[in-house]
């Protein structure tokens, strides 16, 4: 198989979601281009237009007419978030500023996903949140007057530390937030590129208390999570290489593209101009020979998102990958630990579940047989890759996921592939 061009993929979706919150907060008219239209970013549009922002429908090029961060109004009814954790982790930040009740619901899996831990530190600035048993969606959030708070968090999450960012930015306090490991900084960088105090040392962030926020101008880089997918496939390949232009590389977020290198895939990532205060650039990635590694804690934080990808790159690269420290992969879209290594071991591959990761000897025998992606767009992502490789027979029982972060996927996929 030889893969070959040149491809952007679609505007990255934590950028995205971000974009349209700063421009609902911000004092005039926000012009973002290129934002993702994916489900989840469509879930942030949705619950912004119930508290009183309309966003025009997703495009190459939308305006939004911001009023400043306390003119959001009371919802009529529940914000439905659909499948996006951070749509309700980040708006719930949001929310808890602001002087009404608002109740944000979700479908079946993010009903599921956790949400004391942002609960309590929204708790411990003065909303009150009342979380559905043991964990889960249906949330209230009764907001009002908060006050400054320093958090110290027991995961590193991006999601966490957003909704506390934006907490305080809405009510006009400062906050402070430590993390046992920097996660994704997108909204400390888009925060400080329109002009808020912001600063951050190694793990820690600091925000002072802002009066307003200017309207944001931002060209929304394309998303490396999703870019990571071809490069991949490119590494994968028997010949060829694969050009993906305008790609985010955003230091917490190319953890994968390092293990790949790591792996033995030659890559080549070169930085452009930077876009809304986020490093951007072409990534080359070239057919390889590859080979396992040892992936711990300190890697899993800047690729959260592409280990269920790593584990599929795994079963075909020489000897045995490890996956440790990686236990909040059980509290996303699916039980990923679970979920990918179910599914490699239904193909045929040797894979074994640990309580916080997993291993997957490589080989390069014919993988054969059904995935069950649960609904998780992330895993019928990767097990497509491997599906697109010559000799494999793999069916996927639910390709239309993908639509949640990259509604073009299988086109794109398909198109990478030129013999």
């Amino acid at each position: 198989m030889k893969v070959g061009g040149t491809i952007r993929v679609p505007g990255d979706k934590s950028i995205s979601h971000r974009a349209l919150m700063l421009a609902a907060l911000a004092d005039g008219a926000s012009r973002i281009r290129d934002i993702l239209p994916s489900a989840d970013v469509h879930s942030t549009a949705r619950v912004l237009g119930a508290l009183g922002v309309p966003v025009p429908p997703l495009s190459t090029d939308v305006t939004i007419a911001g009023r400043g961060a306390r003119s959001l109004t009371a919802p009529a009814a529940d914000l439905d978030c659909g499948n996006s954790g951070t749509t309700t982790r980040l708006l719930a930040g949001l929310a808890a500023a602001l002087p009404f009740t608002s109740r944000f619901v979700g479908d079946a899996s993010l009903s599921r996903r956790p949400m004391r831990r942002i609960a309590d530190p929204l708790r411990a600035m003065g909303a009150i949140v009342d979380v559905t048993p043991p964990d889960g969606l249906p949330m209230t959030v009764r907001g009002g007057h908060l006050h400054s708070i320093e958090w110290r968090s027991e995961t590193a999450s991006a999601q966490v530390k957003s909704a506390i960012l934006l907490a305080g930015l809405t009510a006009g306090v400062g906050v402070t937030v430590h993390e046992p490991a920097r996660s994704r900084d997108h909204t400390e960088r888009m925060l400080a590129a329109l002009g808020v105090d912001v600063e951050t040392r190694g793990a820690s962030v600091r925000l002072a208390p802002a009066d307003h926020l200017a309207p944001l101008r931002m060209r929304v880089p394309a998303d490396p999570s999703s870019a990571a997918f071809l490069c991949a496939l490119a590494a994968l390949a028997h010949e060829g290489e694969l050009v993906l232009e305008d790609v985010c590389l955003n230091p917490t977020r190319t953890g994968f593209y390092a293990a790949l290198a790591r792996m033995g895939a030659n890559l080549t990532l070169d930085e452009a101009e930077p876009q809304g205060g986020e490093p951007v650039g072409t990534v080359v990635a070239r057919a390889s020979p590859l080979t396992a590694i040892a992936l711990g804690r300190d890697d899993v934080p800047s690729m959260i998102d592409e280990l269920p990808l790593i584990a599929c790159v795994a079963a075909r690269a020489a000897g045995i990958t490890s996956i440790r420290g990686a236990e909040e992969l059980r509290v996303k879209e699916s039980d990923r630990i679970a979920t990918v290594v179910s599914n490699l071991r239904a193909l045929g591959a040797n894979a074994d579940e640990l309580p916080d990761g997993m291993c997957i000897e490589g080989s390069t025998r014919p993988l054969r047989g059904r995935v069950t992606t649960r609904g998780d767009h992330r895993i019928a992502m990767a097990f497509g890759v491997l599906r697109a490789l010559p000799g494999n027979a793999i069916d996927i029982d639910d390709t239309a996921c993908v639509a949640v972060s990259y509604p073009g996927f299988w086109d794109d996929l398909a198109r990478a592939v030129v013999s």
